[in-house]
């Protein structure tokens, strides 16, 4: 896996993927690796102007997949349903949902639903869309080929905790803090979709990568906001000279995405300096990640926030615990 290339991924021909966030960055990337092998790629972005523009990019290599763009804004729980009707009327299969999009460290903002930005985007946003599209996962799925969801976190979710009593930043707000908490929750939602996954019995597996530092338009996002043109000229420079490129940064999450020894309840990241950069490897996320009651007490929350049900057994009904059981674990702990 050293030297590990998306010109390895297996061929793709005849599947479909939907990308979040499509239109820039690592989630075009992903998108123009899928379409080279042969993947018809759903392109779900919130700007269908963009998203043309990525469409037509990527279709000036003459790749051997398709591409398609329906509009799709994670901050609008709205469009996500919107979104996973258009999807369902275009498309029979989904063999791959690349959870990609997300805002990084912006000043304090809501969506429309009323959640902090960081958490609603990062991580309801798309834990809603996943619960949508599960049915269309499960029945292209098969026990030798499972369907895969793959979400991208962060390294910075090491610093995360999820604050129950605040999650969407009311009483208190640090950009950082609220970003780290998100990355966290996404890492949450990976290990206990895939545990769920795994007690139904389901042909889909749920892994989570991470992509280092690469070089997107993430990070100019959040000054930009501020209004802060030195914050602004200063990420461009650290992207520049300490960033690996987007196409590098790709890597884990295609690798997570399509290759036959990635399995479910994975994480993937760059095995490189400090994790930072380099081929794709198979890593261990933070301690708070895999706590399970922080899991399904997260779980439960964001069905309540989204009102997006998943008809998935508690994986914990098995071994004798209890859900009140599960819940003693937290993340402050």
């Amino acid at each position: 896996m050293s030297t590990w290339t998306a010109a390895e991924m297996p061929d793709q021909t005849g599947r479909t993927v939907v990308v979040t966030g499509a239109n820039t960055g690592l989630g075009k990337e992903a998108a123009r690796a899928f379409t080279a092998k042969g993947a018809d790629v759903v392109l779900a972005c919130r700007s269908e102007a963009k998203a043309r523009d990525a469409k037509a990019d990527i279709e000036a290599d003459g790749p051997d997949g398709s591409l398609t763009v329906l509009e799709l804004d994670l901050a609008d729980l709205d469009s996500v349903r919107a979104f996973a009707d258009a999807f369902t009327d275009a498309f029979d299969d989904l063999h791959v949902l690349a959870n990609n999009a997300g805002v990084m460290a912006i000043p304090r903002r809501e969506t429309a639903d009323g959640f902090e930005t960081q958490f609603g985007v990062n991580h309801l946003g798309h834990f809603a869309l996943t619960g949508l599209l599960l049915d269309a996962l499960r029945a292209t799925g098969t026990g030798a080929d499972p369907a895969r969801v793959v979400t991208m976190s962060s390294g910075v979710h090491e610093r995360g905790r999820i604050d129950f009593d605040d999650l969407h930043g009311e009483r208190s707000y640090d950009k950082w803090d609220a970003y780290a908490q998100s990355k966290l929750a996404n890492l949450l939602f990976a290990y206990e979709l895939d545990r769920r996954l795994e007690a139904a019995g389901a042909p889909v597996e749920s892994l989570a990568a991470h992509p280092g530092y690469a070089a997107t338009d993430l990070q100019r996002r959040g000054p930009e906001m501020m209004g802060s043109t030195l914050r602004t000229v200063g990420m461009r420079l650290a992207n520049a000279v300490l960033a690996q490129p987007a196409e590098q940064g790709v890597l884990p999450y295609l690798y997570a995405a399509t290759m036959p020894d990635a399995s479910g309840g994975e994480y993937y990241g760059p095995g490189g300096l400090a994790n930072m950069r380099g081929a794709p490897e198979r890593q261990r996320s933070s301690k708070r990640s895999y706590e399970e009651g922080t899991a399904y007490r997260l779980w439960s929350v964001s069905e309540e926030q989204t009102g997006v049900g998943y008809d998935l057994p508690d994986p914990r009904a098995s071994d004798g615990s209890s859900a009140a059981d599960a819940t003693d674990v937290s993340a402050d702990d």
